[in-house]
């Protein structure tokens, strides 16, 4: 038996409010104690906080696996993230490597989604199991089971950029999914797209539309009928011209273990977008605040690795963004926590509490005060193991991996057609010296309207 590990003068954040604790046992992967005194016993190793703030380990509620995903977003406090689209033998290797090795956040997926043939993510993953009627969802879903996912994910493409499934297919994937115990989640483009999946009855709703504002009607829907939204604003905001990633990369408490080479990707990577017709980002906000009023539930994910983006250090700017939204640091720091556990029924994980896993983050400040004192980390562990912070170092596989990780094309609105896409030198995820610090980005995922999936 492993000795156990005590922290000792901390606050304690338990997933959805402040404790009165003080301390934090944990030995053999689950936290076995919480107390107001010291909870150390002979033996222990004790940890103290220095009034420093412990949190459940970070949830990243929406993420696209590609090599070292795991591995860069352990090192920013994330040890679990859902993945909302990715092959079959993409997903069973992050499951094993996940099992396998403490050093990487855990994982959990969809696979690939429901979407229709040339529909909406076909030019990033291309090819990959679609439908074309709704007498095919049954078998859809089935199949998606037998290939490791988790839940299920549909792609909705009112937004009119590409061919997509018919409203009605989407209730039948709704239906079949929740007859096997599936939780679902739509990827939206449009607030017409929200409108298709809500009448259908999914679950989550992933990105906040910024093509027109959410009707009251439509936001108290939602709330009535407990439908969660994940509004990716990390990714919008890069999107839309905003200088997301550079934000990222200006912060030390970021920055430093990013490494030079992918700070700079992050401040140049969503330059390309400047100049388009485009909604203004504080429409996101402005849609994200109106269903918070509403009480409409929120999930903390960051759409990564999109343009201005990186696996574990965007979800504390996703953090920030929220509470810029009007919803508390608390508020904010479940939706990365004890409510994507809730959600996708991870029921170990998401909360400080005795026999919970060991999933944990301090944190030198105090985050229910200022939100960015999440970036102050000082120690983690991923299901007890301490975590080593160095940034992602590539193996000789994963670097010819993340070389080979380039989008083979771009999809123009209302085109079928592929055109290649050269990255520039300076994007190739080993140009930045001799240690790659995590994973490229994606291309330019999509059309400017259209994040990743």
């Amino acid at each position: 038996m492993a000795a156990a590990t005590t922290i000792v003068n901390a606050k304690v954040f338990g997933g959805t409010m402040s404790q009165d604790w003080t301390s934090v046992r944990f030995a053999d992967g689950l936290i076995t104690e919480c107390s107001a005194a010291s909870a150390a016993q002979d033996g222990d190793e004790v940890i103290d906080a220095g009034g420093g703030t412990v949190l459940p380990g970070l949830i990243d509620a929406h993420v696209h696996l590609v090599p070292g995903a795991l591995a860069q977003s352990l090192t920013f406090g994330v040890t679990t993230v859902l993945d909302m689209f990715s092959k079959p033998d993409l997903v069973a290797r992050a499951k094993e490597q996940a099992g396998s090795r403490p050093d990487v956040a855990d994982v959990r997926s969809s696979g690939v989604g429901a979407t229709a043939p040339g529909g909406h993510p076909s030019i990033m993953y291309a090819p990959f199991p679609t439908l074309t009627a709704a007498d095919q969802a049954e078998q859809f879903v089935a199949e998606r089971i037998a290939a490791g996912s988790d839940y299920l994910k549909i792609i909705s493409g009112t937004g009119g950029l590409w061919p997509a499934l018919d409203s009605e297919t989407i209730k039948e994937l709704v239906t079949a999914a929740h007859a096997r115990g599936l939780v679902v989640v739509a990827h939206v483009s449009s607030v017409a797209g929200v409108e298709e999946v809500v009448s259908a009855g999914v679950d989550v709703v992933a990105h906040v539309p910024v093509d027109a504002e959410l009707d009251k009607a439509l936001v108290g829907r939602m709330a009535e009928a407990g439908i969660v939204v994940g509004p990716t604003l990390a990714t919008i905001e890069n999107t839309l011209g905003e200088r997301g990633g550079a934000a990222v990369a200006g912060d030390p408490r970021l920055a430093e273990p990013l490494g030079d080479g992918w700070a700079r990707r992050l401040i140049s990577s969503a330059s390309g977008w400047r100049g388009r017709e485009m909604p203004p980002y504080s429409r996101a906000e402005e849609n994200v605040r109106r269903l918070a009023d509403a009480r409409v539930t929120l999930l903390a994910g960051t759409d990564a690795p999109n343009p201005g983006t990186v696996f574990g250090a965007s979800l504390h700017r996703e953090l920030e963004l929220l509470v810029r939204c009007g919803i508390s640091p608390a508020q904010a720091l479940a939706a990365a926590t004890a409510e994507p556990a809730r959600v996708f029924g991870l029921a170990d994980r998401g909360r400080v509490a005795a026999g919970q896993r060991a999933d944990l983050v301090l944190v030198s400040g105090n985050p229910l005060r200022d939100i960015t004192a999440t970036r102050a980390i000082e120690r983690i562990w991923r299901a007890g193991t301490a975590c080593d912070r160095r940034a992602f170092v590539a193996s000789a596989a994963e670097a010819e991996q993340l070389a080979a990780f380039r989008r083979p094309g771009r999809q123009g609105r209302g085109s079928r057609a592929r055109t290649p896409v050269q990255l520039p030198p300076e994007e190739g995820p080993l140009n930045a010296g001799p240690v790659a610090h995590g994973p490229p980005r994606c291309g330019r995922a999509a059309a400017p309207s259209e994040p990743m999936p």
